[in-house]
């Protein structure tokens, strides 16, 4: 009787025993299973943060690198184009004189005078000064040419991002702050100079004479011609520079080049 207990007690841990191994190894598997899913999410939570960072701005020097670069000089490509078109149209014939939204008209304090001498027949004196002054600017809007190309020189980075971000004509505002003090002094001269090659003194003077003439005792002001004609001379560039700004911004034909449609869209 004695035998058969100690049997059945060791028959009972033989159980308990393999029982313990049993869970241990269950416990075991488990363990290494919930390891391995771990490991598995965190892998690809990793890569995906990575794809997701690689994607962010500032994120990956290669990618900002060659994003800014493309950038920059995309714009000062944009730019480059826009101004050379800009002068070359306002430098031909008629550049100035047969655009109305650029043609320098006579100044406003001696408008009346032309009112009045047209009145009296003498449109002929008053059409003569006003041409000169559009021929005088036409001859000098070349000038502009080296300097909106060292503006564009200059350009950082951030400058282009804030041109590329604003309205259809923010690099043109761009120029208009970084240049116009540059040209007016630069084209001061010039325009003198063109002046008196096309006879705008003369033509004034000629119109003035009539004037005085027909009226003794009119009142005149005096009046700066140099620094008149070269003001409306930059603002008819700056316009006609926004408005080739603008056809790269908004119509696909004037990305004439394979970075201002990367730049600008296709």
């Amino acid at each position: 009787m004695s035998h058969c207990k100690d049997w059945n007690r060791q028959i009972d841990r033989r159980v308990s025993l393999k029982s313990r191994n049993i869970r241990t190894s269950l416990r075991t598997l488990l363990i290494s299973l919930f390891l391995c899913a771990c490991l598995m999410v965190s892998t690809a939570y990793g890569a995906g943060m990575s794809d997701l960072l690689k994607n962010l701005p500032g994120t990956s020097s290669t990618v900002t690198s060659q994003d800014s670069g493309t950038l920059s000089s995309g714009l000062k490509e944009a730019l480059s184009v826009g101004t050379k078109n800009a002068v070359n149209f306002l430098s031909k014939k008629d550049g100035y004189f047969g655009n109305d939204a650029v043609k320098i008209l006579l100044p406003d304090n001696i408008r009346k005078v032309g009112t009045l001498l047209s009145s009296l027949g003498y449109q002929k004196e008053v059409d003569a000064f006003v041409l000169s002054m559009n021929r005088a600017a036409e001859k000098a809007v070349p000038e502009a040419a080296d300097i909106f190309a060292g503006a564009i020189s200059s350009m950082t980075f951030e400058d282009a991002r804030k041109i590329l971000n604003g309205g259809n004509t923010a690099a043109t505002q761009y120029f208009k702050k970084k240049t116009s003090s540059k040209l007016f002094d630069s084209f001061k001269p010039t325009i003198s100079q063109s002046m008196n090659e096309v006879g705008v003194t003369k033509a004034y003077k000629d119109m003035m004479g009539r004037y005085t003439a027909a009226v003794p005792l009119g009142m005149t002001e005096s009046l700066d011609l140099d620094t008149y004609v070269t003001n409306k001379a930059l603002d008819g560039l700056f316009y006609k520079l926004g408005q080739e700004e603008a056809k790269i911004r908004t119509n696909p034909a004037a990305r004439t080049t394979e970075l201002l449609k990367t730049v600008f869209g296709k």
